[in-house]
């Protein structure tokens, strides 16, 4: 069996090093943090050479008896990203998300974070819906930020979860992406799933600007529709 460069001696060093002053318990946290972060990174690691073994024509049953699990387990880990379709700029607004939550000291990303990420994006189709039907990005941005929670203490540090709504938000794009019939996830469909997840905060703050009507679902399919189409010809 191969052996990793790398030990815990390493590991506790670096994280010494890097917190001198930090007491036992934040160190504990901060451990914790980098713990999820290898944790993370392994499953990349497999996961990239699971993408590879697939296109090389290798079955999921062959897959799992690699990694020791059954077929099933194998695919459900290791199936397509949940960003994977996302376009660039939609992966940009997910960015801004994660920056928006650690800059209100959240440890969460919630539906809040992504439509200010949204926001953030000006070359995303979901910003010229929000600025049209507004007619204001400042309005929508005072009206994010008069929703979000508290700030926390401290800015996190490393990996940051999101919430269920926002889980949730992500799932209904991609639905939103399939029911228009493209083949990609953008900054528009991410819109349509915030607003499809009625329970969640971003939800509120939409219906509040004025995404209120039994139909605004339609109406904001039919801007990107309209927009999708300018922007071919």
């Amino acid at each position: 069996m191969s052996s990793l460069n790398i030990s815990l001696a390493d590991l506790t060093a670096r994280l010494d090093e890097e917190l001198p002053d930090a007491n036992h318990l934040a160190r504990i946290n901060e451990a914790q943090l980098r713990a999820q972060t290898l944790s993370d990174l392994g499953d990349q690691l497999v996961g990239h050479y699971v993408g590879k073994a697939k296109q090389a024509g290798a079955s999921w049953s062959e897959i799992g008896d690699a990694i020791g699990v059954s077929k099933q387990a194998a695919q459900q880990r290791h199936t397509p990203a949940a960003f994977e379709r996302f376009t660039d700029l939609n992966r940009h607004s997910i960015v801004l998300a994660q920056e928006a939550a650690r800059t209100h000291k959240h440890d969460f990303i919630g539906t809040e974070h992504m439509l200010l990420g949204l926001l953030g994006e000006p070359r995303g189709l979901a910003y010229e819906v929000l600025t049209a039907k507004t007619e204001s990005e400042q309005r929508v941005r005072d009206a994010i930020e008069g929703a979000m929670p508290p700030a926390g203490e401290k800015a996190p540090r490393g990996h940051i979860a999101f919430r269920p709504e926002s889980k949730e938000a992500i799932e209904q794009a991609h639905r939103a992406s399939a029911d228009l019939g493209h083949d990609w996830v953008g900054t528009e469909h991410t819109l349509l799933g915030l607003i499809r997840t009625e329970e969640s905060s971003a939800a509120q703050i939409l219906r509040n600007l004025g995404f209120t009507s039994d139909k605004r679902h339609e109406t904001v399919k039919t801007e990107i529709t309209k927009r999708l189409a300018a922007r071919d010809k």
